[in-house]
């Protein structure tokens, strides 16, 4: 009787030893799950903050084009003015030509 509570007591022992394991175990991957957690929060976070600089580049981008196109407008409206200066002058050279 004496052995069978030996090997009792040995059985209970691995079993007391493979449940500390366990809880061991167990613990680690719940402080991985938190700090997985705590990693996607701050991932989602970085994420909302770049999704919201794209939109204010984007803005900023469109009002810039808007911009550009202006003053390609304005720059051809004073092409076209100059060259139409420049037009005047030539015929007025031609129809009244300098004599020295």
């Amino acid at each position: 009787m004496a052995l069978m509570g030996t090997v009792k007591d040995g059985e209970e022992m691995v079993l007391k030893k493979r449940n500390e394991e366990l809880e061991k175990a167990l613990k680690e991957s719940k402080q991985r799950e938190e700090k997985m957690k705590s990693e996607l929060q701050r991932a989602w976070v970085r994420l909302q903050v770049a999704e919201e600089a794209e939109e204010r580049l984007c803005s900023q981008l469109g009002e810039l084009e808007a911009e550009a196109v202006n003053h390609a407008r304005d720059s051809h409206a004073r092409i076209l003015s100059l060259m139409n200066e420049l037009s005047q002058a030539h015929n007025l050279l031609h129809l009244h030509p300098v004599t020295n």
